[in-house]
Order: structure tokens, then C-alpha cells, then sequence
């Protein structure tokens, strides 16, 4: 699929990966992951079957993607974020659960990060949540439960505290950003950037 960089110390043995992109040092993208265009895969960062990766998204090191894991386009995942897709595990060689395991819809709980949206270092996604486009995920944030377009989100548990632009500056009662001017208004789920809107 077009030419891209792996480093001599990373092992990608996936065919499914987008032009320009590149691959750093002792990162594992396995056969059946897919990684977009123009996309920056940082060093320990392991890509299980499965996961999938949009253009110009930025995944930092130490990071794990797994089955059933989306990374829209233009998405910023910070380094040790960890990622979930089993609500309830248990070891697939446990004879009392190998029944379930046998089917992955049995057990895998997908998990979307939107477009544009920034996942802060050493943040926590529990499996099945759906991130919106454009949110704003503070670092060490645990989150629980899915969040809104344009949402800023911080805690343990993660709760909202504003909105985020797409500049990923804090915007104001308004609904403006300070640091480009750009207006939002209110959605069905969240936020929409009126520039946006209109492009």
C-alpha cells in the first residue's frame, strides 16, 4: 500500500499500511492491523489484529491498540495511554469460558476515538466507549463511559469541564476560542465547529 518507513528494530508484518507513515523502534504491528497515510506509530507501540488506525493520527510510545480498537483520522493518542476490549476477562484457556472465547462477538466490546480527538498520557479507556470527534481526554483520565464531540474531559472517573476547539484550546461560555476565533455551536452528540460545518 504505497511506501512508508519501519525502522530496522520494529516488526510489521501487516500489509495494510498507508503511505508516508512510519513505524519506530521495537513497535509491533501485526498481520490483519491497518494504519492509515501520513500516520507517526511511536517505539513500543504493539498493533494487535484488528485494530485500525485512520491518516495523520499520532500514537505515542508505549501504547497497545487491540482487536476491535478505531483510531479515527487526525487523532493524537499520548504515550502509556491503555486501551481495554474484554469487559470481563478471564485467561481463553479456562475450560469454564472457552466457549465464550471461541467467538470474538462473544467478548470483544469495540472502542472508537473520533477524529481529531487527543487522548492524554497514561490515560485509561475502558473497552465499548465511544470518544467523540474533536474531544479533549486530559492526561491519567479514566474513562467510563462514552464523550461528547468537542468535550473536555478530566478525572477519575472523567467527567466534562468545558468544550475543546478543534485548535484543542479551551473554549468560552460562548462557545469561541480565544486562540483562533473559531465558533461552535451545540449538536445532537456534543459539539460542532461552525468552520467545520460549513467546509
Amino acid at each position: 500500500m504505497g511506501s512508508h518507513q519501519v525502522h530496522p528494530r520494529a516488526l510489521c508484518e501487516s500489509e495494510h499500511i498507508g503511505e508516508g507513515t512510519r513505524i519506530w523502534a521495537f513497535a509491533h504491528v501485526m498481520h490483519g492491523a491497518e494504519v492509515g497515510a501520513a500516520c507517526n506509530i511511536g517505539e513500543h507501540v504493539f498493533l494487535e489484529r484488528g485494530a485500525r488506525v485512520g491518516d495523520r493520527v499520532t500514537i505515542k510510545n508505549g501504547v497497545c491498540l487491540w482487536d476491535g480498537v478505531t483510531i479515527e483520522d487526525d487523532a493524537f493518542i499520548g504515550p502509556g495511554v491503555i486501551f481495554t476490549n474484554d469487559r470481563y476477562p478471564r485467561s481463553p484457556r479456562l475450560e469454564a469460558v472457552q466457549a465464550r472465547y471461541a467467538h470474538a462477538e462473544n467478548w470483544r466490546e469495540p472502542t472508537t476515538v473520533g477524529r481529531g480527538a487527543s487522548i492524554g498520557a497514561g490515560s485509561i479507556l475502558l473497552c465499548g466507549v465511544t470518544i467523540g470527534a474533536f474531544a479533549m481526554i486530559g492526561a491519567a483520565a479514566l474513562v467510563t463511559r462514552d464523550v461528547l464531540a468537542h468535550a473536555w474531559m478530566l478525572g477519575r472517573p472523567a467527567r466534562r469541564v468545558g468544550w475543546a476547539c478543534v485548535c484543542g484550546r479551551k473554549l468560552d461560555a460562548g462557545l469561541c476560542c480565544g486562540a483562533c476565533g473559531r465558533r461552535h455551536r451545540s449538536g445532537a452528540a456534543g459539539l460542532i465547529c461552525e468552520e467545520i460545518a460549513h467546509a
